[in-house]
């Protein structure tokens, strides 16, 4: 510990801060991106003057002071930025300034570089010419370096920015790319940094002093990334940010799939509003249409599905089918509905009206699916059979529940019935025999194996996460079990 305490504050000199800094390792030749609070050292005689020339004289003649200049800018920042011998890195949203033998090398051309912390820029530099990371009384969720291992990784979180500033070329406008977002956990990564055995940790009067190498930490990062792209994301359920940002991982992830993943409206929520939050939270942008407000997708009047489907495309949320769970009278009026909206799709139960029903669809242009309720696999397959020999064309949502609850082995049984021709789309529930609710893949539905061979198959229709979920959780813990169970796979 440097500097002597005098009374509950201690009074920290030049001298002292530059012994501890050597102590941590520090010295001539290095360079350093600095984070600081001249605060947390105490009574700092010479003030913030003093701290940037102890570090100056620690690196000495051959070694670099680098400070950010973005944001609420620190004391000890301010003096290097007015430092006439500093040079500055023009960029609008994440500058530096540097002092040194390679602050030309290290702040040139900032603003051409893609994104704001990664190739071409002054952070991923210091990396390269083997410097260092300090913070010096602040911890690790002011370290903007850790944003360069996001930016390599490519999160799916981070957002294209655009942004309009003066360079020596005149006034340009850019699109920063992958740039951060909001909150982080990088506090967090602190216990990941120690247990790695790549952070140096020491004390200059009452701040406590972090050095890094700025690789060996980029690195680190990249490899816990690599692993889980949530690294850097707390898990607090309640912080709308990591929520947000977890959910545009799981929607990167899906993207990838063939299929599309999509919630029935009764388990995304009672509301538009409702399910609008709980899919975005989940990371779900398509939501089939089978409840509105406690009603059944076929009770809503014509100006009922109009609004709400209008709402969800104005929310950025798909209608991928309106769903009816009985065979309605009103079939005619529910497809009509359908058309006028602009939902060119109708999921209706396999039923001895399915010839009326796929002929009112062709007149309507739609696309009918009809799903199985209390059909077995062999009478569901005669029924989609005479309606094709008819040439009436309908496909088959593959209700793996229904199946089981009707005591046929979904999979090993029901698929193989001359079905897997009709399918466009399969529910995802789960049930066992006697009809008990399961989370996905713990019941009798074989939902692991019937999403296995669908996806060998690149099958490019959706999988819907059903109301019947709503028995055993909500709409994201079904997500979270789907979710797990693909990485099964």
């Amino acid at each position: 510990m440097s500097g002597v305490t005098i009374g509950m504050k201690p009074r920290v000199t030049q001298q002292g801060i530059e012994k501890g800094l050597r102590d941590l390792g520090l010295g001539e030749g290095d360079i350093v991106l600095l984070h600081s609070s001249l605060s947390s050292f105490g009574m700092v005689e010479g003030g913030a003057r003093a701290v940037v020339d102890a570090f100056l004289s620690v690196l000495g003649e051959s070694g670099t002071l680098v400070v950010p200049t973005f944001g609420a800018l620190g004391v000890v920042t301010e003096v290097v930025r007015e430092d006439p011998r500093a040079v500055l890195s023009n960029h609008p949203i994440a500058g530096v300034a540097a002092i040194g033998a390679a602050a030309e090398e290290i702040c040139k051309d900032h603003w051409r570089a893609e994104t704001a912390h990664g190739e071409g820029t002054p952070y991923l530099r210091i990396a390269e010419r083997g410097g260092y990371v300090c913070l010096a009384g602040v911890d690790q969720d002011r370290n903007t370096t850790l944003h360069t291992a996001e930016e390599l990784l490519g999160v799916p979180y981070m957002k294209d920015r655009t942004v309009t500033f003066v360079t020596e070329e005149g006034e340009v406008t850019r699109s920063v790319r992958r740039f951060p977002g909001p909150h982080r956990d990088f506090i967090g990564l602190d216990r990941l940094f120690r247990q790695r055995g790549i952070l140096r940790v020491g004390r200059i009067g009452s701040a406590v002093i972090r050095l890094m190498r700025s690789r060996e930490m980029i690195d680190v990062c990249v490899e816990a990334g690599r692993a889980d792209p949530a690294f850097a994301l707390c898990d607090n359920p309640n912080c709308t940010d990591c929520v947000g940002q977890r959910a545009d991982i799981r929607r990167d992830r899906l993207s990838r799939e063939s299929f599309t993943l999509v919630a029935s409206s009764g388990l995304a929520g009672r509301t538009v509003a409702e399910m609008v939050d709980n899919l975005k939270a989940n990371g779900l942008d398509h939501v089939e249409l089978d409840m509105l407000q406690g009603q059944p997708a076929h009770c809503l009047n014509d100006e009922q599905l109009r609004t709400a489907v209008r709402a969800l495309r104005d929310c950025g949320v798909g209608v991928s089918s309106v769903r009816s769970a009985s065979a309605p009278d009103c079939a005619t009026e529910l497809m009509d509905m359908a058309r006028d909206c602009g939902v060119a799709r109708v999921v209706l139960p396999l039923s001895e009206e399915a010839r009326t029903h796929a002929t009112l669809a062709a007149q309507r242009g739609l696309r009918l699916s009809l799903f199985n309720n209390i059909q077995g696999s062999e009478q569901a397959s005669q029924m989609l059979l005479a309606l094709r020999q008819e040439g009436l064309e309908v496909g088959f949502t593959f209700s793996a529940a229904s199946f089981a609850r009707a005591g046929e082995r979904p999979f090993l049984f029901s698929y193989k019935q001359k079905l897997r021709q009709f399918i466009d789309q399969l529910d995802l529930e789960d049930i066992c025999f006697d009809g008990t609710a399961q989370p996905l893949a713990f019941g009798n539905a074989e939902l692991k194996e019937m999403v296995s061979m669908l996806r060998c198959a690149s099958f490019d229709g959706p999988m819907v996460l059903t109301a019947g979920n709503g028995q055993v959780g909500d709409l994201g813990s079904a997500v979270e079990r789907f979710e797990a169970l693909l990485d099964t796979m």
